[in-house]
């Protein structure tokens, strides 16, 4: 028997000591608490290894932390300052309803948006009360503290403030993905920051031959030869005798009204202007006169150019939409042309170019849509 077990019994087996007493006590109540531990680390980890999630999965809303679950400040507040809506922090700006539940910008465009499709009062999802850009204001305070509190680095994964995360995942990660200052020569390498100075003093683009520059070269020049195409259009219309648009103020002005079937549906019409001493109207749909656009998430408008003025002979015109001067909306140009007649004096719906269903979603949620027209009379 070795000098630990014999020291072990000695203590166990003297008699009427007290200290012996209060050895095995200690002895058994340290067993009893290192089983417990164990124990309750086998369940946690049971609960937090769970099974694998499936990556095909759609992404599920952040769960809120009941309280007394968690010991850190932070994960307190997430659950305190997240959108009621989709239960997330959130990333820009930050609304209130009269009782003071917050949501996020783009769920409380979307909550208008739809409230707007189905021809109800929008509501909030907690309490109920009406909400609309009069009645809910920003919460400064909020929308402060969400930028304080830290989030995680997607390529260091080291804890930054929120207000700072932007610029240190841009300029300041050496982990950030880049790519190669050759790319525009068709170099294909990317990879962290902290790896571009090595594969730059090995990159065998640099070297390639004048033939094999012009391919690549030729590619690029195709999508700049595009851009150029539209933008050299627009300068070219400009030079053009007879140009009309719709006045400073007001704005063609889309004005939202609802089909008289079974289950309306939402469309939009503006009142008659007129543009080189003719009468115009436009109108214009969601998802194409979709059955339901409400029940989609992803969001359209298309407009149509009507000539309500009767003339005398074909009126060859180029036409194009543009966001008005006080609207946040991103709308890219696009050229249509039509040449309108008493027989044909309506164009066919196209879409309005503006680059997704949040900038849709921004119209829609708006009383009244306000663009620019403009109208160019093509001379023979």
């Amino acid at each position: 028997m070795s000098s630990l077990e014999e020291r072990d019994v000695g203590v166990a087996a003297a008699p009427g000591s007290s200290s012996a007493g209060l050895g095995v006590g200690a002895v058994g109540a340290a067993v009893e608490a290192v089983a417990g531990v164990a124990a309750m680390q086998e369940e946690v980890g049971i609960r937090r290894e769970g099974p694998e999630p499936d990556p095909d999965e759609p992404p599920k809303k952040r769960v809120k932390i009941p309280e007394g679950e968690s010991g850190k400040l932070e994960e307190r507040l997430y659950s305190v300052l997240c959108c009621t809506v989709c239960l997330d922090l959130p990333k820009a700006s930050v609304y209130q309803c009269t009782n003071g539940h917050l949501m996020c910008a783009g769920c409380f465009i979307h909550l208008l948006a739809d409230s707007r499709l189905k021809e109800e009062q929008a509501t909030c999802p907690n309490c109920r009360c009406e909400i609309s850009k009069n009645l809910c204001c920003r919460n400064l305070a909020v929308e402060k503290a969400v930028s304080e509190l830290p989030t995680e680095c997607t390529f260091c994964l080291k804890q930054f403030p929120r207000s700072s995360l932007e610029r240190h995942q841009k300029e300041e990660c050496q982990d950030r993905v880049t790519q190669c200052k050759y790319k525009r020569i068709g170099c294909p390498w990317q990879g962290p920051f902290h790896e571009l100075p090595a594969h730059e003093s090995e990159c065998s683009h640099p070297t390639k031959t004048g033939t094999e520059l012009m391919g690549i070269l030729g590619e690029m020049d195709q999508s700049h030869r595009r851009d150029m195409q539209l933008y050299n259009s627009i300068f070219s219309l400009l030079c053009y005798e007879k140009i009309g648009f719709t006045g400073v103020l007001p704005e063609v002005q889309f004005r939202p009204y609802r089909t008289d079937d079974f289950i309306t549906r939402l469309y939009y019409e503006t009142p008659r202007f007129t543009v080189l001493n003719q009468t115009w109207v436009l109108k214009a749909r969601v998802n194409d006169s979709e059955r339901n656009p409400n029940l989609s998430c992803k969001r359209t408008l298309s407009f149509q150019l009507i000539l309500k003025s009767k003339v005398n002979s074909a009126l060859e015109c180029s036409f194009l939409l543009l966001k008005g001067p006080y609207d946040d909306v991103r709308i890219k140009p696009v050229i249509h042309h039509h040449s309108f007649s008493n027989d044909t004096n309506e164009t066919d719906y196209v879409p309005l170019p503006i680059s997704d269903s949040v900038e849709c979603n921004k119209l829609l949620a708006a009383k009244n849509i306000n663009l620019r027209l403009f109208i160019f009379q093509v001379q023979k």
